[in-house]
């Protein structure tokens, strides 16, 4: 029986995810999860999603979507341009497919187009890039872009009363679907932490690799953690997201 992975946010830093791999010691048993945000940041975007799609062959892989897979998949599609994508990283996307042939970008739209919004396993554990906002739970939710932009998500586990019991009646509504939460999209950077942060029954995942942090993986069994190096120190020269 194999480990149950899943992995942050990664933002074209294919270095850091073939490094966090290794670490991982992976098996041909273990599955997969990644949360999203594939490109846009470093300058391996387009070659990410082509060592996705070959892993994906050898494991068992989940693809969850991420806003900046949204943005590149309309683009690469439609010729879509996006400013606030192209001030956030999407630049580095445009640059990395320059020299692809038209066979490989269609492999690519076929990869953005089967990602899922969000998964859900057999043990009551959600995977989703950014979060959800209906009360119901996310298959009630109305608009698909949440999953993949929504940060209300995490910020109310952020200030959530650590006091707070599930059973009570104010305890949120959103977080009683589902034993644990598993999300990227707003690196734990931000709040001072380089590793993934557990807060309520939300894990999030994103250890800020489009800018100064690693790509990190979680087992969600045994809560084991690793790493790869800090993004930004595998590719000298570049700047990122930053």
């Amino acid at each position: 029986m194999g480990r149950k992975l899943a992995i942050g946010d990664i933002h074209g830093g294919l270095r850091g995810l073939v490094q966090l791999l290794e670490r991982i010691d992976l098996t041909p048993e273990d599955q997969l999860i990644f949360l999203g945000d594939y490109v846009d940041g470093w300058s391996d975007s387009a070659n990410t999603v082509t060592y996705l799609i070959e892993l994906a062959k050898q494991n068992s892989c989940i693809f969850i979507r991420g806003n900046h897979d949204d943005l590149a998949h309309r683009w690469l599609e439609t010729g879509e341009l996006n400013q606030k994508w192209l001030e956030h990283g999407g630049q580095s996307s445009i640059d990395a497919y320059r020299n692809f042939s038209e066979d490989e970008i269609k492999a690519h739209l076929k990869f953005f187009s089967e990602m899922f919004n969000y998964y859900k396993d057999d043990q009551e554990r959600l995977f989703v890039h950014a979060g959800f906002t209906n009360l119901h739970g996310p298959d009630f939710e109305y608009h698909e872009t949440g999953f993949y932009w929504d940060r209300t998500l995490w910020e109310m586990a952020l200030s959530l009363n650590e006091n707070l019991q599930p059973d009570h009646q104010f305890y949120p509504k959103r977080l009683q679907h589902f034993e644990e939460i598993f999300i990227g999209h707003t690196p734990v950077t931000r709040i001072g932490e380089t590793t993934p942060v557990h807060k309520a029954n939300i894990w999030n995942v994103d250890t800020g690799a489009a800018f100064k942090g690693p790509v990190s993986a979680i087992d969600v069994n045994t809560k084991e953690i690793y790493q790869s190096d800090p993004v930004h120190e595998l590719y000298p020269g570049e700047s990122g997201r930053n």
